[in-house]
């Protein structure tokens, strides 16, 4: 699988729950923080949008919470590219600690001219880099949603 690591960050005290593990909205948090940093190396980061206007919105996250993540932890994100078009990416994010995933999210984002109020197609050499990036098999927790009844 082509994994990227675009960030990591130990855990903050101030993402705790009274239980005393990462509580669930502080889950995205790493995950934004990567993906900051996965537009910086697409060339599509603060100092693109700065020139053109144009930056990545997030349409849809899912996240999945899979084994609890207690202090002290270094929160690893592994980042993989599922697909992409023009003016989309859809990618997934796996927080590691100690080598095991913790929690999964997968989005989609949109590529958006804020100066023109619409979406506009990523540069080529972004759209190509993206191509390259993507992982030839995705993981089976990919395009799952809520049911009560399980996988389907």
């Amino acid at each position: 699988m082509k994994a990227f690591t675009f960030h990591s960050e130990p855990l903050q005290d101030a993402w705790l729950d009274a239980y005393g593990h990462l509580n669930e909205a502080y889950y995205l948090v790493p995950f934004t923080n990567a993906n900051w940093a996965m537009q910086e190396h697409f060339e599509i980061g603060v100092p693109y949008f700065e020139q053109t206007g144009c930056a990545l919105y997030t349409l849809e996250t899912h996240l999945r919470y899979v084994n609890e993540v207690r202090k002290p932890a270094e929160l690893k994100v592994d980042t993989i590219f599922l697909d992409a078009d023009p003016k989309k990416i859809w990618c997934a994010h796996m927080l590691m600690v100690n080598n095991e995933i913790c929690a999964t999210g997968e989005m989609i984002m949109l590529h958006y001219n804020t100066r023109e109020r619409r979406t506009q197609p990523m540069p080529q050499a972004t759209q190509q880099m993206l191509k390259e990036a993507q992982v030839d098999v995705k993981p089976e927790w990919i395009g799952r949603h809520i049911s009560l009844t399980g996988k389907k």
